[in-house]
């Protein structure tokens, strides 16, 4: 079965970049966790629908038989597409059949500004880490480089200094691989 190419996973493209314009009184934040396998497909009618979301994919590098090696993007938080909806665009976003359930967003701010960063550091293409749990640790801001400003928490994998980008409706973020140099404390 061929891989299928890159899809988007952000509608419209400028959906983080000015979320207070976009926030109104009839539509509000809301997670939609998917029936297994299906965020993909869910984002293809959510963007079929004209319904602005946001579902991270990241490229995971596959080893297929015979030694080559395949890329294909999947969902960084399995299970969950981000959204932006008014009632009617919640219901028609039900029908496509492949929602398990919905969770409104409490903090849409933070959500959003989580989102940011995620989405920063998607963009950077260096490789990422999913993080299933977050760990108490020290909050730091990158002083330099690509991903200058975005601000995390410090957590010790195995001897190596990581910074851990959360979004924390999910509690849940990835990780990435940075110089101590690189980070200053908050």
């Amino acid at each position: 079965m061929p891989l299928l190419p890159h899809q988007n996973d952000l509608f419209p493209p400028d959906l983080l970049d000015a979320p207070a314009l976009r926030a109104g009184e009839d539509s509000r934040w809301v997670a939609f966790y998917t029936l297994s396998r299906r965020e993909k497909d869910l984002m293809r009618k959510l963007e079929a629908g004209s319904i602005p979301f946001y579902g991270p994919l990241v490229r995971r590098r596959l080893r297929a038989a015979g030694g080559r090696t395949r890329s294909s993007y999947v969902p960084l938080f399995p299970g969950y597409v981000f959204s932006l909806v008014d009632d009617d665009a919640r219901r028609e976003a039900l029908a496509t059949n492949t929602i398990s359930r919905w969770l409104p967003v409490s903090d849409p701010e933070r959500l959003v500004a989580d989102l940011r960063n995620i989405h920063q550091l998607i963009a950077s293409d260096r490789p990422l880490t999913p993080e299933a749990r977050l760990e108490p640790g020290q909050p730091v801001r990158v002083r330099s480089g690509a991903l200058a400003g975005l601000e995390g928490v410090v957590v010790k994998r195995k001897g190596e200094e990581r910074l851990v980008i959360a979004v924390q409706f999910l509690n849940q973020g990835v990780s990435i691989e940075l110089e101590d140099v690189d980070l200053e404390r908050l």
